[in-house]
């Protein structure tokens, strides 16, 4: 190596460079991917959860996950049974802002909402900031937790 010229090694780094500038934009263009992907799927998660489509929130939810509201912890079968019996009815999620962060395989989206259900009978309009928590298991999202934080508007 000692007597190899100066060239060889200006090409080596010129090749080392490219291989971190292309592993950089495709991580750049699979987060952008998997941004979209995410930000597509909470919104269907509000529609879905505003019509009772009880079998893909199913789906959706991972068996292991919690739902924290302003006034109880759920887990996925006490959810799933809250929508289905119009315990908390979803009319509308008007979603202000909504960004999306990843750690490994885990992804959490933070959504700035204005929510108007219906609760116990009584129409009630809300501003949150709602935390999904998503995980990849066999290259598809489960949701694994949806915390409401009321805000103050």
């Amino acid at each position: 190596m000692k007597n190899l010229p100066l060239k060889f090694y200006c090409i080596l780094i010129c090749l080392c460079c490219v291989n971190i500038t292309n592993a950089y934009s495709q991580e750049k263009e699979n987060n952008i991917d998997n941004n979209s992907e995410l930000i597509a799927l909470s919104k269907q998660n509000w529609q879905w959860m505003a019509d009772r489509n009880i079998d893909l929130l199913k789906n959706l939810f991972h068996e292991k996950a919690v739902f924290v509201h302003m006034g109880a912890t759920m887990n996925k079968e006490q959810e799933i049974n809250t929508i289905k019996s119009g315990g908390i009815q979803y009319k509308h999620t008007e979603i202000q802002d909504i960004s999306v962060r990843f750690i490994n395989n885990m992804a959490i989206v933070l959504d700035k909402i204005r929510l108007t259900a219906i609760v116990e009978g009584n129409e009630v309009i809300n501003p949150f900031m709602v935390t999904e928590v998503y995980i990849k298991i066999d290259d598809e999202w489960k949701l694994g937790s949806l915390s409401f934080t009321r805000t103050l508007e």
